[in-house]
C-alpha cells in the first residue's frame, strides 16, 4: 500500500467515524477537517463553513466555505468548495474536471454581489449570511482566492483553466488534493508546492553573491530583489511565505507599515538604504550562470523569517503605489536548511534576525519549551482505559505536524499495531487544538472562534508571558488537566449536532461557547469543576454532558440571535460582545451539576501533592544521570568552569562532590543543581567529545 493510498484509507476512517458520533454529513466532517489544514498551512486566515446549493438557468451554484472578513485579510476574499467522493479507493480528477468544479462557485460569487440576490434568502441561510458580508465589503476586496478541496487525487499538469470569471478584480483559485493535504501531514508544510521559478513566472533570474564557502555547513546567498517580483510573490504565496515567521504567530503577517508605505510612494529610490532588508531560508536554490555573473533562478520553500512588515508593505503598494515599485529594491539573505535540520536552524534564524525588537518566547512555536515539555509528558504519561475499552493508552501531543504518521511509519507493521493502541488516533492532538481546548476553558470563545491561528497567536502570547515567569505551573497536573478539557470539547462535538434545537451551521462556535460559559458558571470562590476525575476515569460524566448541553442550548441562541444590525452569525461569535452577552446571562444547570465539583482547596491539594511527587521523581532522576556520566567526566566539567569563571561557591562545591563519584554521592538536590548548571554550561560552549549525552531534568 502506497502512503497516498494509506492517507486515504486513515482519513476516510476519521471522516467516517467523526460522521457517524456527531451525526453530520461526511462531507461535513470533512470540510471541518481539512479547513483546519488549510488555515495552519497559511492559505486561508480563517475557514467557516457556509454550504449552499442551487442552479440558475441550467447552471449549478454553490459555495462550501469562506475565509471570514476580507478587511481582516487583507483585501482577499476566499471562497471554498468541496469536492468530496465517499469511496474505499483513491479516486482521480484532471484539468477537465477544474472548471465544473470552481465555475459554481465563480456563479455563486456573482449572485452574492447581488441585494436582490441576497434578500430572496431567509437571514439564518449560510449563503445570506456570505451575501451579506460580500455586498458591504466589496470595495475592499481587492483579490478573490477559489479553494477547492478534494478527498480525490489531481492528475492534471497545466493549471492554466479558462473560468467564468466576469469579475473586476483579479481572481486566483488552488487546488487541494488527497496528495497534497497527505504531504502536508508528513512533512509539516506544503513544501512541495512551494517552488518559486522566477525566470517562468517573475520576470526572470535574480544576481546573487555566495556569501558561503563550498564545504560551509549552511549555503547562503545575498540578493538584491526589486519590489514588484517580491509583491507578485507574495500576491501568489501569501502568508505561506511567512509560515517560520516568528511574527507571524503574532499575527505580524503581513501588516502594513505606514513608515514604509509612505518610503515606497514619496521616496522609492531611497527604501533601499531605509530598510533592514529580509532574512529568509529556503529548502533548496537553483543557481545559473549569466553574462553578469551568478543568479538564482528558482527557491524551493522559501520562508522569510524576518521582513514580515517590509513584504507586506511592498505587496500592498500593488494597489496603492504600484507605479513605484520599479524604483523599489529590498536586500535580501537568503540560507539554505536541508529539511532535515529545518526545525533545528530556522527557529535559531528568526530568533536572532529578530533580537533588535523584543519577541516573546512563545513566538518559536514548535520549539519553545513549553511544547517540547507537553511532547515529552503526553509520550510518558498513561491514562486508564474507560470502561468500554480493553487497553490503558497515552495521548499523543503533536507539537509539529508530521510527527504522529511519521513516527509511526518508523515501525513495522507489528510494531505499528502496538503504537496504534499506544496512541489511538482519536487520542491525537494538535499544538492549535491545545489552545483551543485552554481557551476555551479559560473563557475566550470569542477568539477561538476567529480561527485556529488567530487564537494560536492569542494563546502563544499568554504562555510566553506565563512561561516567562514562571514554568512550574506546566507540569504533569496541568498536563492531565488539560486532556480533561479536550475530553469535554470533544464530547460537546459529538453531542451539539444530536440536538433538537440544532438546525446545523455554527458547531464549532456553540461547542468552544458553551464549554466557555460552564467553565465560567461552574467554577467559583468555594468549588471549581472536578477535572481530575474526568482524566482518571477518561469519560466526560453524564451529569456533566447534561450542563455542557444547557450552556449549548444557550450558546446556539446567543450565536445566532445577534443584534440588530449584525447579520452575519460567524463573525458576531468572534466579538468580545457576543461572549458578554452569553456570560450575562443565567442558566438553570439542575441539581445534578453539584456532583460535578470539588471543593477549590482539594483541587489545590491535588496541585500541591503533584509537585511534591514530581520533586521526588526529578531528584531520583537527576541523581541517576549524575552518577551516568561518571566523577572523570564532571572532573572535566569543573576544570572548564574553573577556566573559564563560569562557576559560583555553590555550583564549585557541588561539582566538586560530582567529581568524586562513586566514592560520594550527591543527594537529590545536589543532583538536580548540577544537572541544571551542566545544561546551562553546555549553553556557553562546553562538550566533552565521545561523552554520553543526558537527559537533562527540567
Amino acid at each position: 500500500m502506497s502512503e497516498l493510498e494509506e492517507y486515504h484509507q486513515n482519513l476516510m476512517a476519521d471522516v467516517r467515524r467523526e460522521a457517524d458520533t456527531s451525526g453530520i454529513l461526511m462531507i461535513e466532517a470533512f470540510f471541518d477537517r481539512m479547513a483546519e489544514r488549510l488555515t495552519e498551512a497559511g492559505e486561508l486566515e480563517a475557514a467557516d463553513r457556509a454550504f449552499f446549493q442551487d442552479t440558475d438557468g441550467g447552471k449549478k451554484i454553490r459555495i462550501d466555505g469562506y475565509s471570514g472578513d476580507p478587511r481582516d485579510n487583507d483585501g482577499t476574499l476566499g471562497l471554498i468548495v468541496c469536492d468530496f467522493v465517499d469511496s474505499d479507493e483513491v479516486r482521480t480528477f484532471g484539468k477537465s474536471e477544474l472548471a465544473p468544479l470552481l465555475n459554481p462557485l465563480i456563479r455563486f460569487l456573482g449572485k452574492a454581489r447581488s441585494e436582490k440576490f441576497r434578500d430572496g434568502l431567509n437571514e439564518v441561510n449560510p449563503a445570506f449570511q456570505v451575501s451579506d458580508l460580500i455586498i458591504a465589503t466589496w470595495q475592499h476586496v481587492s483579490k478573490v482566492k477559489l479553494i477547492l478541496v478534494s478527498n480525490r487525487q489531481y492528475v492534471g499538469r497545466d493549471d492554466t483553466v479558462k473560468l467564468d470569471n466576469k469579475e473586476q478584480v483579479p481572481v486566483t483559485y488552488s487546488v487541494w488534493d488527497l496528495a497534497r493535504f497527505e504531504r502536508y501531514e508528513r512533512l509539516g508544510q506544503s513544501r512541495a508546492d512551494m517552488l518559486i521559478d522566477f525566470e517562468k513566472d517573475f520576470g526572470g533570474a535574480l544576481p546573487a553573491l555566495k556569501a558561503s564557502q563550498d564545504n560551509a555547513a549552511l549555503e547562503s546567498y545575498l540578493m538584491i530583489v526589486p519590489g514588484h517580483q517580491l509583491a507578485s510573490i507574495y500576491d501568489r504565496w501569501g502568508a505561506r511565505l511567512l509560515e517560520a515567521n516568528v511574527r507571524s504567530f503574532l499575527q505580524a503577517r503581513a501588516k502594513t507599515n505606514k513608515g514604509i508605505q509612505k518610503t515606497i510612494k514619496d521616496a522609492p529610490e531611497l527604501f533601499f538604504p531605509y530598510n533592514n532588508g529580509l532574512s529568509a531560508t529556503a529548502d533548496g536554490v537553483t543557481c545559473v550562470r549569466t553574462s553578469s555573473g551568478l543568479a538564482v533562478s528558482s527557491i524551493n520553500n522559501l520562508q522569510i523569517v524576518n521582513g514580515a512588515q517590509t513584504t507586506g508593505s511592498i505587496h500592498a503598494s500593488l494597489r496603492l503605489a504600484k507605479e513605484q515599485l520599479d524604483r523599489v529594491f529590498v536586500q535580501m539573505k537568503l540560507t539554505v536548511v536541508p529539511p532535515d535540520r529545518s526545525e533545528e536552524i530556522v527557529p535559531k534564524i528568526s530568533e536572532f534576525a529578530n533580537t533588535q525588537n523584543k519577541v516573546n518566547a512563545a513566538d518559536f512555536f514548535s520549539n519553545h519549551p513549553f511544547h517540547v515539555r507537553m511532547e515529552q509528558i503526553s509520550r510518558g504519561t498513561i491514562f486508564a482505559a474507560p470502561d468500554n475499552e480493553r487497553h490503558d493508552s497515552k495521548w499523543f501531543y503533536e507539537r509539529s505536524r508530521g510527527q504522529y504518521i511519521n513516527e509511526r511509519a518508523k515501525l513495522k507493521p507489528t510494531q505499528q499495531k502496538k503504537f496504534d493502541l499506544e496512541f489511538p488516533k482519536t487520542k491525537l492532538f494538535s499544538k492549535t487544538d491545545l489552545a483551543k481546548f485552554v481557551f476555551s476553558a479559560s473563557g475566550y470563545p470569542h477568539i477561538v472562534s476567529r480561527g485556529a491561528q488567530k487564537n494560536f497567536a492569542e494563546f502563544a502570547k499568554e504562555i510566553g508571558d506565563s512561561w516567562s515567569k514562571s514554568d512550574a505551573k506546566y507540569d504533569d497536573l496541568w498536563y492531565k488537566r488539560l486532556i480533561s478539557k479536550a475530553l469535554i470539547f470533544r464530547k460537546l462535538e459529538t453531542e451539539v449536532p444530536k440536538q433538537p434545537w440544532y438546525e446545523g451551521g455554527y458547531r464549532a462556535n456553540v461547542v468552544t461557547y458553551a464549554m466557555a460559559k460552564l467553565f465560567h458558571d461552574a467554577n467559583g470562590e468555594k468549588e471549581v469543576l472536578d477535572l481530575d476525575t474526568i482524566w482518571r476515569r477518561q469519560t466526560v460524566p453524564d451529569a456533566l454532558v447534561d450542563a455542557l448541553l444547557v450552556a449549548a442550548a444557550a450558546a446556539h441562541h446567543v450565536i445566532t440571535h445577534p443584534p440588530a444590525g449584525v447579520r452575519n452569525m460567524s463573525e458576531w461569535a468572534k466579538q468580545q460582545a457576543c461572549w458578554n452577552r452569553l456570560k450575562s446571562e443565567e442558566l438553570q444547570y439542575g441539581d445534578s451539576l453539584e456532583s460535578c465539583l470539588v471543593l477549590i482547596e482539594s483541587a489545590r491539594s491535588n496541585v500541591r501533592d503533584a509537585r511534591s511527587e514530581r520533586a521526588l521523581t526529578d531528584g531520583i532522576n537527576a541523581q541517576s544521570e549524575a552518577v551516568t556520566l561518571g566523577g572523570a567526566y564532571w572532573s572535566k566539567v569543573l576544570e572548564w568552569g574553573r577556566a573559564k569563571k563560569r562557576l559560583t561557591p555553590k555550583d564549585l562545591q557541588i561539582v566538586q562532590i560530582c567529581a568524586t563519584i562513586p566514592q560520594r554521592l550527591p543527594t537529590d538536590s545536589q543532583a538536580l543543581h548540577a544537572m541544571k548548571l551542566l545544561a546551562r554550561l553546555k549553553d556557553e560552549g562546553f562538550v566533552v567529545a565521545g561523552a554520553p549525552e543526558a537527559a537533562i531534568t527540567r
